[in-house]
């Protein structure tokens, strides 16, 4: 059910870029617009770490709004547990000032996860999604910041903890 809603939103995503590509006088303009690279992240807590790259295509509208979609790969190791997760997103990217990004993603990954109790190995694998909105200091290709995952759940998230750092860059 969950690659069912991923392939639905990166559909719908990629169906909506190309409809400006259309309505568009000259196609050249619409790939003007079109940005590709993506974000990196890094989570620390006292026992363990996170790390993702996500490679991602937006639209960008104007200097203030871009859209797109991202495909994500993360993994993580908390004491001798592990996490490995995959998956994709829909993003949005505000800047009401030019040094200043908000966004908001929605993220759905599936998880594999390996847990070790002192009696017994656990092996589990699920669909999780995140919903995160951040803020950021930004400049024309780079920003670095801060986002949030208001679905966060410490029992099945892959990531340390609901607030993490992040840098996106974008060509």
């Amino acid at each position: 059910m969950g690659l069912k809603k991923i392939l639905f939103t990166l559909f719908i995503t990629l169906n909506i870029i190309y409809s400006f590509a259309q309505n568009s006088t000259n196609n050249s303009d619409f790939w003007n617009n079109v940005r590709f690279g993506g974000g990196i992240g890094l989570g620390f807590t006292n026992n363990g770490f996170n790390g993702s790259i996500s490679p991602s295509v937006i639209y960008q509208f104007n200097d203030q709004l871009a859209v797109g979609t991202s495909l994500n790969f993360n993994y993580a190791k908390f004491s001798d547990d592990k996490f490995l997760a995959y998956g994709g997103s829909v993003l949005s990217l505000f800047n009401p000032i030019p040094k200043l990004q908000l966004s908001t993603e929605f993220e759905q990954l599936r998880i594999n996860r390996t847990l070790y109790t002192q009696t017994v190995t656990i092996e589990d694998n699920y669909w999780l999604p995140a919903f995160f909105v951040g803020i950021g200091y930004s400049t024309p290709n780079v920003t670095f910041g801060l986002r949030y995952d208001l679905l966060y759940n410490h029992k099945k998230s892959i990531y340390g903890n609901a607030l993490m750092p992040f840098v996106r860059v974008y060509f």
